[in-house]
C-alpha cells in the first residue's frame, strides 16, 4: 500500500505547530531563468521552513549538475538542517510542483518514508492568504541523521545502458517533445538533443493540474503514460538533469508503481562516448 504523496494547504496550516512536522522549501530554478531560489527563500518562506539546496546537497565533485550526494553527505546535511529521522517532512517549492519532486525523491532514496509534498506549493499558500516571512537557514542542529539508502529507486548510466541492450525496461523521458525528438536544442549548449533508444516521451508538464498545482487525476496520469505502462513493467525515468524525472517518478508512485530515476539523465547520457542518441524525422 502506497502512502499519500501529497498533503493539502489546509492540512499544513492546521499542523504548523505540531511536533515532528518539518517544512522544507525545495525550490530550484533553471540557470537561464535568472532566479535565485535561496535568495527568494531568504525573502519569503512558509513559517518555520528550512531550505533544501539541491545544488549543495549533491555530489559537488561531479561534473554533472546536482547529482546524488553520498550517504554520509546527505546525513550530515540533514543533521545540519535540524532534520530528524522521525520527522514528517512536508516539501513545497516556489513554482507549485517542480523541484519539490526531486527533494521528495532524495528523501525516499535515503530511507525517509514519512515525506509528502504540499499541493500547489508556495503559490497555493499565498493564494489562500496565509502568512510568509523571511526564511531561516536551518533549525537547531539535530542528532545524527541515519541513512538507509534504497537503491531500488536509483538508476545509473550502466543500469540504463543494460536496460536498453536487454529491452526489458521502459524508459520515460520528461523533457519537452522538441528536445526529445531532436528538433529543439538543449538548454545546455554543449549537449545534442535527441533521446535514448526505445525511450518514451512523457513531458512532465502534461502530468500537472494547472488549477491545483498538483498532479492530475489518476486516470489522466495513466493516459499520459499510455500503453507502455503496467504494474509488472519495470520503469526508469529520465529528463535533462534529474529534476523533472522525479515528477514522473512521483506520478508513477501515485499509480502504485515504483520507478528508478536516472540520476545523471540526459546531461550524462549525451556526454558519454558510445551512448546512442536517436533523433526523429522532422
Amino acid at each position: 500500500m502506497f502512502d499519500p504523496a501529497f498533503v493539502s494547504v489546509p492540512w499544513v496550516r492546521a499542523n504548523l505547530e505540531a511536533p515532528g512536522i518539518t517544512l522544507v522549501d525545495g525550490s530550484w530554478h533553471m540557470p537561464a531563468s535568472g532566479r535565485d531560489a535561496r535568495a527568494e527563500f531568504s525573502a519569503k518562506a512558509l513559517p518555520g521552513a528550512v531550505f533544501f539546496d539541491i545544488e549543495q546537497v549533491a555530489d559537488i565533485n561531479s561534473d554533472l549538475p546536482h547529482t546524488c550526494p553520498t550517504s554520509s553527505h546527505f546525513s550530515q546535511a540533514m543533521s545540519g538542517m535540524g532534520i530528524k529521522n522521525t520527522d514528517f517532512i512536508v516539501i513545497y517549492d516556489a513554482q507549485g510542483l517542480f523541484a519539490a519532486a526531486r527533494v521528495w525523491w532524495l528523501f525516499r532514496l535515503f530511507g525517509h518514508k514519512r515525506v509528502a509534498i504540499m499541493t500547489g506549493g508556495l503559490p497555493a499558500w499565498e493564494a489562500a492568504g496565509l502568512p510568509t516571512g523571511p526564511g531561516q537557514p536551518t533549525k537547531s542542529r539535530s542528532e545524527p541523521y541515519v541513512v538507509k539508502r534504497n537503491d531500488e529507486l536509483f538508476a545509473s548510466f550502466e543500469d540504463v545502458y543494460r536496460a536498453i541492450e536487454k529491452d526489458d525496461v521502459v524508459i520515460f523521458d520528461a523533457r519537452s517533445a522538441g528536445r526529445f525528438s531532436g528538433a529543439e536544442p538543449e538548454p545546455r549548449p554543449s549537449l545534442p538533443s535527441g533521446h535514448m533508444p526505445g525511450a518514451v516521451n512523457v513531458p512532465f508538464n502534461l502530468l500537472i493540474d494547472t488549477t491545483t498545482g498538483g498532479l492530475k487525476p489518476k486516470d489522466q496520469l495513466q493516459k499520459a503514460f499510455g500503453e507502455f505502462l503496467s504494474a509488472e513493467q519495470r520503469v526508469i525515468t529520465s529528463c535533462g538533469s534529474g529534476v523533472t524525472a522525479c515528477i514522473l517518478a512521483l506520478a508513477l508512485y501515485n499509480l502504485g508503481i515504483t520507478a528508478r530515476v536516472y540520476d545523471g539523465s540526459w546531461c550524462e547520457w549525451a556526454s558519454r562516448p558510445g551512448a546512442d542518441i536517436c533523433v526523429d524525422d522532422h
